[in-house]
């Protein structure tokens, strides 16, 4: 294997317990695909194909409001998630969102049918499936609480603890979208956020 596959296949042991096998068995179904800013990962409308593993990057899952004509953004993914729309692609139905790659970025792929031959002759994938579909229903689930149980200025730092980088790499009205504020309000929160921790850098 390459470095890069080295690291790939250490994130997915780290994952789920697989064995040298179940590696070497699933090598030639995984692809590279360097992506530029701003294309798409799979687009609304269409079917989730493939599972992605984020090698450098980071993507927005967004809807597009059909009355106002308004993006809003869902979820961040960055390095060493995956990313994926979960529900098309187990269910292969429409996908509801677009999958947008925020900055030129690269990842490894599996289609849903090679993965799904690994469940079917691999015990150890099929239990990486059950593992993938738990932490897609926890990131749901999660988030959906987040809105009810935690005020803006903890979505926010929440947000920085998933993603430590982000303020940096995307603009801001991006993170304004994904925590259903204003970008004033965003401002305001950044500050007081910055102001609790006087000491780093």
């Amino acid at each position: 294997m390459t470095d890069r596959n080295d690291i790939i296949f250490q994130h997915l042991r780290n994952f789920a317990p697989l064995n040298d096998k179940d590696v070497r068995d699933s090598e030639q179904f995984w692809m590279a695909r360097k992506m530029n800013k701003g294309d798409f990962f799979n687009m609304q409308q269409m079917v989730c194909n493939d599972l992605g593993l984020i090698v450098k990057g980071i993507f927005r899952i967004y809807y597009r409001d059909p009355n106002t004509n308004e993006d809003k953004n869902v979820y961040f993914f960055s390095e060493n998630q995956f990313v994926v729309s979960f529900r098309s692609f187990v269910s292969r139905n429409p996908c509801w969102y677009f999958i947008e790659a925020m900055e030129d970025s690269e990842i490894s792929f599996i289609s849903y049918k090679d993965l799904s031959s690994l469940y079917d002759t691999h015990p150890n994938w099929a239990k990486f499936g059950r593992l993938l579909a738990e932490s897609f229903f926890n990131i749901a689930q999660t988030r959906t609480e987040e809105f009810i149980f935690f005020s803006h200025e903890q979505r926010y730092i929440r947000l920085l603890e998933q993603h430590p980088h982000i303020v940096e790499r995307i603009p801001a009205y991006h993170i304004s979208s994904y925590l259903g504020i204003t970008n004033p309000s965003l401002s305001r929160i950044r500050k007081r956020v910055e102001s609790k921790r006087p000491n780093e850098v």
